[in-house]
């Protein structure tokens, strides 16, 4: 193993770019670290072509681009540098097809599970040329126990994975939008979706909660969005969708304060305790959580906010979950296995508890004089 690619690279038969692919500020695909792993691949396969001292088994280099991008980008972007940026180091070009192949086979994990590994999961590979797939399938075939998929292109292989992610991003905005109006019917939309889930087909369940994050479901819809939107299309529902997953942070803020409101407190006479920033259980990834934009918002309003993760230690301003648990209002943004076993006796200073994940029995806050609001029940 080496960190240096100018040693690496050139004998190199495959290359996996597998980089995050994030957006700015305004939702916009920040493509940088797939543009900067292309043009240190081509700087160092030009390397090998121009010195004639490549020592592998494949005539040239597959470069298998595995980050979630918009359909177009491996043909815009990742071929377009890797032919171009080899032209401005090298005394030649660099040619798809001849130099190297292109294929991309989209990243499939889920952080945390532990009945889907790696190498259970199918995959799917599209590539610039038959070759290319043919090297790309063969590649994956040895490396996976499950099924890989070849499809027509490397537009397809793009947009299935944003597909995938877009489709759940919509469901849970769908759960989302039904549990405030059961807030307001007096409905609980757990009970709701598990009876729905009787039904042995066309309906998946999805759970709502206090907001969507990390850097897949909460990111992707905006890459294609982007993309269509340049080609003249506009997609309303999936922007639809990214707008209320975007506001439940603040719902859950609503929550609180309509709990507070029972026992005539108002938000900023209380000390609140957050529990939580990971954007999903057992995890310390707290990228695109929406705990951040919660607690920013909660501090925003003047309010006095305690934080506790522990799994992400640098984010907490308190050591314990007995600590946390000392503030009047608790709002639980992940449901991390320390915190959906909470106990009874740890509650004894708590008034108001927001589940925002629906992930405790509410049953459990019977006869403790606690006023206990979820997300929809």
């Amino acid at each position: 193993a080496t960190t240096k690619p100018e040693d690496a690279l050139p004998k190199s038969e495959i290359i996996v770019i597998c980089v995050p692919t994030p957006v700015d500020e305004n939702h916009l695909p920040d493509l940088r670290p797939v543009e900067a792993a292309c043009k240190t691949i081509a700087r160092n396969i030009g390397k090998s072509k121009e010195g004639n001292d490549k020592k592998n088994n494949l005539d040239v280099p597959l470069i298998v681009l595995e980050s979630t991008v918009a359909p177009g980008t491996c043909d815009e972007v990742v071929i377009t540098i890797l032919e171009s940026y080899g032209a401005e180091k090298l005394s030649r070009k660099l040619k798809n097809g001849k130099d190297f192949f292109v294929a991309h086979c989209p990243e499939r994990i889920d952080p945390g599970n532990k009945k889907f590994h790696l190498e259970d999961l199918p995959r799917v590979v599209g590539a610039s040329s038959d070759k290319g797939l043919e090297i790309a399938y063969s590649f994956y075939s040895s490396i996976i126990k499950a099924d890989v998929l070849k499809v027509s292109s490397l537009k397809a292989a793009e947009a299935i994975k944003i597909v995938e992610n877009s489709f759940r991003d919509i469901n849970i905005a769908f759960v989302n939008e039904l549990a405030k109006s059961f807030d307001k019917l007096g409905i609980d939309i757990t009970e709701v979706i598990k009876g729905a889930s009787t039904k042995p087909f066309a309906f998946m369940p999805h759970w709502p909660g206090c907001g969507v994050g990390g850097h897949c479901i909460s990111v992707d819809p905006y890459y294609l969005i982007d993309k269509a939107h340049k080609k003249g299309f506009e997609h309303e529902f999936l922007k639809l969708a990214r707008s209320i997953n975007n506001s439940m942070p603040a719902y859950t803020i609503s929550r609180a304060k309509e709990a507070l409101a029972k026992i005539g407190k108002k938000i900023t006479d209380v000390k609140i305790s957050v529990l939580g920033v990971a954007y999903k259980k057992n995890v310390d990834d707290p990228r695109e959580s929406p705990a951040i934009e919660l607690i920013k918002e909660l501090k925003e309003i003047g309010c006095k906010v305690n934080v506790y993760d522990p799994y992400l230690p640098k984010y907490s301003t308190v050591g314990t979950l007995d600590m946390a648990l000392k503030s009047e209002c608790v709002i639980l943004c992940t449901d991390h296995d320390e915190f959906t076993s909470i106990k009874p006796e740890q509650l004894k200073a708590v008034k108001v508890f927001v589940d925002g994940r629906n992930s405790i029995d509410r049953k459990m806050f019977d006869g403790l004089g606690i006023v206990y609001h979820g997300i929809g029940r």
